[in-house]
């Protein structure tokens, strides 16, 4: 059987040759580099793709959300787990808009730490359960409510929570456990975990588009006077068909990025 590749990258020796030492005691598991940050991480990642990545939430240059979302862009087959020193809802909201498998806090039990990395190896993702915190289920409710007012001037390019979703987070963020939340809706556990997974997808989706939205909007003055330039205009005037060009080809990169994360 081949064995699962598993990239290691922490500050801290002693917690990253612990990681090292328990999945050298798995037949199915083979550890093929480490690193102490996330910017040297990511040089060997895209050398060596692993299967799976374990890296720091703060290391480096890139914070964990950050370094997740450049190999998700550039390589979307590795799965990222994520370590944080301690719990924290909010880095743990982070990682999972970010589009991260899986986050551990470095306490973690050491057969509770190698099932999440099974669970990741096997093509599931553990990150879905802590969308049944209730505290991380309302972050999810504004995050959705947030990006409606940009969706407007967007077309409707991202994606929105689907009444049914919208009706499971509600549920799970007044406080109801996940058979409480499928009890008060008439549905079953898996259906639940069904929905959970679309909204976890849809939120990845809606980061990595904002992202973006973002780096165009800051990169616009310098292309629109590269622009200019190229044709010989004097001064900075663009005309109005030129920038609404510029948009009409900026929003179909934005609509064939998001189709490629769906």
């Amino acid at each position: 059987m081949e064995k699962v590749k598993v990239f290691l990258s922490d500050p801290q020796v002693l917690f990253r040759e612990g990681i090292h030492f328990i999945l050298s005691g798995e037949d199915d598991f083979e550890v093929i580099g480490e690193t102490t940050s996330n910017e040297e991480a990511f040089t060997h990642l895209e050398a060596n793709p692993p299967n799976i990545a374990v890296l720091s939430m703060h290391n480096g240059k890139y914070d964990g959300p950050e370094i997740t979302r450049r190999i998700k862009r550039s390589l979307p087959s590795v799965s990222v787990i994520l370590t944080m020193d301690k719990s924290d809802e909010e880095q743990l909201f982070a990682a999972m808009r970010s589009g991260a498998t899986a986050c551990l806090t470095k306490d973690a039990d050491p057969e509770f730490l190698l099932d999440i990395i099974r669970e990741v190896a096997e093509g599931r993702q553990p990150m879905i359960d802590n969308l049944l915190i209730s505290r991380v289920a309302s972050m999810a409710i504004i995050e959705f409510e947030d990006i409606a007012t940009l969706n407007k001037q967007l077309d409707n390019l991202l994606a929105n929570l689907a009444p049914r979703e919208s009706e499971i987070l509600s549920s799970i963020a007044a406080g109801n456990a996940i058979e409480e939340v499928a009890a008060k809706l008439g549905i079953n556990e898996d259906t639940v975990r069904s929905q959970l997974k679309s909204v976890l997808s849809k939120m990845v989706a809606n980061d990595q588009a904002r992202v973006l939205i973002e780096a165009s909007q800051r990169s616009l003055p310098s292309i629109l006077s590269g622009a200019v330039k190229m044709k010989g205009v004097a001064g900075e005037y663009v005309t109005k068909a030129e920038f609404n060009e510029f948009k009409d080809n900026l929003m179909e990169r934005l609509k064939s990025f998001i189709g490629e994360l769906k």
